[in-house]
């Protein structure tokens, strides 16, 4: 049987190859970059996946740990338990439940136009949204509707900021006294 004739040319060397790029590319794939902390300091590199995971008490395959119950008739009782391995370190576990039970900040702001528009608009009309809606600074043409939700958004991601500028709102409009 003939050789094709791709086999019997002599190799040549791919200069549109970017050896670099792939040499990167097989280490990421070979040695991927373990987001969480404390997995990535505990991992041992001479282990498997499976047995790292089975150390610090986690699960390699959901199936294996968690394994689905079958229908069994009524006069058979067996119970069919996972198999357990021996958790050399415990301190991983605990650390990323003491993670995870942290309250999770709310990281949204608004931009620094957003709010002094919002802002403008309180000063000028309190809680007349058509007003607001009809304002020559209501660039955007927003709706009531628009105004009331970016309002509300500005009370919600900053709420100390707000009480502050309707205190110094509230301040404002008492007469002084002299």
């Amino acid at each position: 049987m003939p050789k094709t004739k791709q086999s019997q040319r002599r190799k040549k060397f791919d200069y549109n190859k970017n050896r670099k790029k792939l040499k990167k590319k097989a280490q990421k794939k070979y040695n991927p970059r373990i987001e969480n902390d404390q997995i990535r300091n505990a991992w041992d590199k001479n282990k498997s996946m499976a047995r790292n995971l089975q150390d610090m008490g986690l699960a390699f395959d959901p199936n294996k740990s968690l394994p689905i119950k079958k229908q069994k008739l009524i006069g058979k009782d067996s119970a069919a338990k996972a198999p357990v391995g021996i958790v050399t370190k415990p301190y991983v576990l605990s650390k990323m439940e003491e993670e995870a039970s942290l309250p999770e900040k709310d990281t949204k702001t608004l931009s620094s136009d957003l709010i002094e528009y919002v802002q403008y608009m309180i000063r000028e009309h309190k809680d007349n949204y058509k007003a607001m809606a009809r304002d020559e600074k209501n660039y955007y043409q927003d709706t009531p509707k628009q105004i009331k939700r970016k309002i509300n958004e500005y009370k919600r991601c900053h709420p100390e900021h707000f009480n502050s500028f309707m205190n110094s709102l509230v301040k404002a409009s008492e007469p002084m006294e002299q």
